[in-house]
């Protein structure tokens, strides 16, 4: 049997404050090297060279070696922390929707909008058919398993997220003279979406299980945001992941779970959902009611269990980590279900905070597991 309660990251850390600014081109600050000298200290990393490489011009070659130590760094954080599956917090990546699509023929970015608290993204409009233009997270998991012998998990922005995040010219144009209203545009939704799933998505998920990524996580934070699409979810989930043999895990947060059950059991190929709990946990309360949807309908797949608030400093503590992992198990009854994770990305946290939570994250498991 496998551990119970495995502990595993999510998505996203923030870069290191010497990594975008050398990037950047902006001068870097005396605490930047003593944050690269504190970590490098803590997580065992020699900076000696790195901090000739921030010294002096940036090339290329340096850039990518710069990129390359900041994910060595994210890497050995959650090594330290104790997550049983890890990967690079995103080093790589400028930002989750930004990054596939510069990747994506068929897109005209349109300038920034604000997602969530003082964060931005570069919003695109679809003007052509989309086509994959470069496989994108390929190099990265490739460095990626040089750097540990931990278990990796990579994590995908889905179909349906990125033509949601979208405007949808190119496709309401063609339906607008078929249908109108809202029937246009769920048909331009349908159509946009399931295209990406196979001419994009497909492919780049395909080469990194060519590859030998053993599991990918299919990031879909938009799901549940309009509840008569979650149909158009289901199925750009099952044709991204058509033919493809290797563990499928789907992470949506910040949802109303109800308006997605029990449509996403539709998802074949998906074997756990990982899901945000820990933010709806006011005082510690009922934020974890929503589990007894999945013992409703008895569905016995995994349930990556969020129980850690991305949102907030506070740095839960192991006792309550456990708490909250028993009380899942107790509703689910089945502990060899539950995984346990932060509630989304960390990267709107300090490395030290996001230390502390996966750190204390990692404790409650081993705690449950006692």
């Amino acid at each position: 049997m496998d551990k119970l309660f495995q502990a595993q990251e999510i998505g996203s850390l923030a870069k290191p404050n010497w990594r975008v600014r050398k990037i950047l081109g902006q001068q870097l600050k005396g605490n930047d090297y003593a944050d690269l000298d504190k970590w490098g200290s803590m997580l065992g990393i020699d900076t000696k060279e790195a901090k000739g490489m921030l010294k002096s011009e940036l090339t290329e070659e340096s850039r990518k070696s710069l990129m390359e130590l900041s994910s060595l760094f994210a890497v050995r954080l959650q090594e330290k922390a104790g997550l049983d599956i890890i990967f690079n917090g995103e080093q790589f990546r400028v930002e989750m929707y930004q990054e596939p699509v510069e990747n994506i023929e068929g897109f005209r970015f349109c300038g920034e909008v604000r997602s969530f608290d003082n964060k931005y993204y570069n919003k695109a409009a679809v003007v052509s058919k989309p086509a994959c233009k470069n496989i994108y997270h390929l190099s990265e998991f490739d460095v990626v398993k040089k750097q540990t012998a931990k278990e990796i998990k990579v994590p995908i922005t889905g179909a349906y997220t990125l033509a949601d995040w979208s405007f949808n010219e190119h496709y309401m144009r063609k339906w607008k003279a078929k249908a109108s209203g809202r029937e246009a545009s769920l048909e331009a939704k349908r159509e946009f979406t399931l295209d990406l799933a196979r001419e994009v998505i497909r492919p780049n998920i395909k080469a990194l299980a060519d590859a030998g990524a053993r599991i990918i996580q299919v990031d879909e934070p938009a799901a549940g945001t309009k509840p008569d699409e979650v149909g158009i979810l289901v199925e750009s989930f099952n044709e991204s992941v058509k033919g493809i043999g290797c563990k499928f895990v789907v992470h949506n947060c910040y949802s109303d779970y109800r308006s997605l059950i029990p449509a996403i059991f539709e998802m074949k190929k998906c074997r756990q959902f990982t899901l945000e709990f820990a933010n709806r946990d006011h005082k510690h309360t009922d934020g974890y009611r929503d589990i007894e949807l999945f013992r409703q309908h008895n569905d016995n797949r995994e349930l990556g269990l969020g129980v850690v608030n991305v949102h907030s400093n506070e740095i839960e503590t192991a006792e309550l980590v456990r708490d909250r992992i028993l009380g899942v198990s107790k509703a689910l009854r089945n502990p060899a279900l539950i995984y346990v994770n932060p509630d989304c990305g960390l990267r709107t946290r300090s490395w030290e905070v996001s230390f502390a939570k996966l750190s204390n994250m990692a404790k409650g498991a081993e705690m449950a597991r006692g």
